[in-house]
């Protein structure tokens, strides 16, 4: 069944203190799924009400077509209703993390969902129990049950991975306590770790949470960046021993998982759930280290342009070019509207409606939630964007990322219905990166000089470094560790800190003299939330690898391309993501799609030092 799912894009703590003159316009409109919260709680009580209904299914799936359906719509109409409701209530929360009463709103939220899930675990058992042929003499039947037919197809594939109702029901109602692992994580790194504050060469003081180091790390002046990695790694590495502990939780929690479920291994789990082959990912990584050199060549280009002999680990994030650029969100918002016009008027059109509709929470303010994403999990209505909107062009790349999401969720939502709307992480990052390779085609169109020219160039570079080395180099880490618990190994802290550095080392060419990886920096996996969420880093590189080959195929004006493209994001989740991409063209099993995209980091590095070089003769 469909699962509530917010496509988060960037972590962190608070919204930036910096104050815009908010209007109305600028604020999501919330009244659009439910005109109060007395309306929500309704909603949310009327669900809890009808669970019984899945109850009464429970042992009468079989008795013929007629019943057979009716339970199904039943499961998925509250299962629907369900997930407007969680959206409300997260959104509610997010918008002002202060307010007590939305954070009980969301807790009760996830009560119900919980209640859903122990009340539907019978589902997929006595599905495969009726077996292949019954199900099929009912849609004989019933052809209104065809739309069901993805679903059923996937229940009976996992029946391998399917335990008895009783088992499956324990299972579900495990899911209360094994979220453990990541809460404890969160509540120590975003409440409890004592974050220290730094004076900054211009005299100013600021404090070295999450949130600060994400700022200052990319300071402009050298000693400021120094001393930010300085102060706030060993802060990690004063907890490292209850953070390993965690993590070393949390993936024996997933060898748990693919254990009971008759998985091979952690990996095959997380991948067999939406039949992805193993080979997605292996291919993924051996393609990343063959061609690590073109990511040191980033790095000494990196090294050239800041004007610095031996180049640190606190060096990989200033921008290459500095810019005083400004972008107003309406800028922003026509920009990208101009960037995304080869996708045809009729996604325009629906982009433009959402800004004239108020489906975005644009800029940040005291107890909003930092960072961005797009929730497209209420079929009935729209999805929403949170943004944390600071007027510069990473936020305007943001924005044509998250509309990227939020473009996907609209067309799978009004294509599909809702048992196949609902697409997978492995497809979602594809449409946003798309986006961003639009824009940048729509910025570098108009860069006004080379300056301006070599700011974009080098925004895409750190895009690609970011997205693709980075993700990837996460992806090998969260194997490696998965591959030391199955074999029975322990892990500490500090074995993972030895692991992380010696793959930190060799993808930034530490024995090469390429960077140096000062030692206190390898702490680094401790903060990295998204090691909690379960071989799900991987899926940011793989999408940009298919969404470049995709964009460079669109923007070449290659037959079909437009046409394969926006079938992928109507298609949803009606097939097997994997073979969604196949239809499209695109098999990330192999070597191609990587190619491509070290081909074109390439290209872009070959345009700015033809740049560089004409600017010095």
């Amino acid at each position: 069944m469909r699962k509530f799912v917010i496509t988060i894009c960037t972590l962190g703590l608070l919204a930036s203190s910096q104050a815009f003159a908010e209007k109305e316009k600028d604020r999501w409109d919330l009244t659009h799924l439910y005109a109060d919260n007395q309306q929500w709680r309704a909603a949310i009580d009327l669900i809890e009400s009808r669970l019984s209904e899945i109850q009464a299914c429970q042992g009468h799936l079989g008795d013929d077509a007629m019943t057979f359906k009716r339970c199904l719509d039943t499961i998925f109409e509250i299962d629907k209703q369900l997930s407007q409701a969680q959206s409300y209530a997260s959104m509610m929360s997010d918008q002002d993390t202060k307010v007590a009463k939305a954070q009980e709103m969301d807790q009760k939220a996830s009560l119900v969902a919980t209640g859903f899930s122990q009340k539907t675990s019978f589902l997929s058992p006595e599905i495969l129990k009726l077996g292949e042929d019954k199900i099929l003499s009912f849609m004989e039947q019933d052809p209104d049950l065809l739309i069901y037919g993805h679903f059923l197809d996937d229940v009976l594939r996992q029946a391998p991975h399917t335990l008895s109702e009783s088992e499956e029901k324990i299972i579900a109602t495990a899911g209360l306590v094994t979220d453990t692992p990541y809460n404890v994580y969160s509540i120590l790194a975003n409440a409890d770790v004592p974050w220290p504050t730094v004076t900054l060469s211009d005299g100013s003081t600021v404090r070295l949470d999450q949130a600060g180091y994400s700022k200052h790390r990319a300071a402009p002046n050298r000693a400021d960046r120094k001393l930010v990695f300085n102060t706030f790694w060993p802060m990690w590495q004063n907890y490292s021993r209850t953070f390993g502990t965690s993590l070393y939780s949390q993936v024996k929690r997933d060898s748990f998982y693919a254990k009971v479920r008759n998985y091979p291994n952690s990996l095959a789990s997380a991948l067999g759930a939406n039949k992805i082959p193993e080979a997605v990912y292996h291919t993924l990584i051996e393609q990343v280290n063959a061609n690590l050199d073109t990511l040191h060549r980033y790095f000494k280009l990196r090294r050239k342009m800041l004007g610095i002999g031996e180049m640190h680990y606190y060096d990989i994030y200033p921008p290459l070019v500095k810019s005083d650029l400004s972008f107003p969100i309406e800028k922003g918002k026509q920009l990208f509207l101009d960037a995304v016009k080869p996708l045809g008027k009729s996604y325009v059109d629906v982009a433009r409606k959402g800004f004239d509709n108020r489906w975005m929470d644009v800029y940040p303010r005291a107890g909003k939630r930092s960072g961005a994403y797009s929730n497209g999990s209420a079929y009935d209505v729209h999805p929403y964007i949170l943004m944390n909107y600071n007027e510069d062009y990473d936020d305007v790349s943001t924005l044509a990322h998250e509309w990227g999401h939020t473009m996907h969720s609209w067309l799978a939502n009004t294509s599909q219905p809702y048992v196949t709307a609902d697409y997978s992480i492995f497809t979602a990052e594809i449409a946003s990166t798309f986006n961003e390779a639009l824009l940048l085609d729509k910025m570098l169109s108009e860069a006004k000089n080379d300056e301006e020219r070599l700011f974009y160039l080098g925004s895409a570079l750190e895009q690609l470094r970011g997205t693709f080395y980075r993700q990837a180099m996460f992806a090998e880490f969260e194997l490696k560790i998965h591959e030391e618990v199955e074999k029975g190994e322990a892990l500490s802290g500090e074995s993972m800190t030895r692991i992380y550095a010696d793959i930190l080392k060799r993808y930034h060419g530490h024995d090469k003299g390429v960077v140096v990886i000062d030692e206190p920096y390898t702490i680094e996996w401790a903060y990295i939330p998204h090691f909690y969420y379960n071989f799900y880093v991987y899926q940011y590189a793989t999408s940009l690898a298919a969404s470049s080959l995709l964009a460079d195929r669109v923007m070449a004006g290659e037959a079909g391309a437009l046409e394969n493209y926006l079938g992928l994001l109507k298609a949803g989740g009606s097939d097997y993501p994997y073979e969604l991409l196949l239809a499209a063209g695109v098999d990330l099993a192999t070597p191609a799609p990587y190619q491509s995209l070290v081909k074109r980091m390439n290209a872009i590095m070959d345009e700015i030092e033809t740049i560089l070089k004409r600017q010095r003769s």
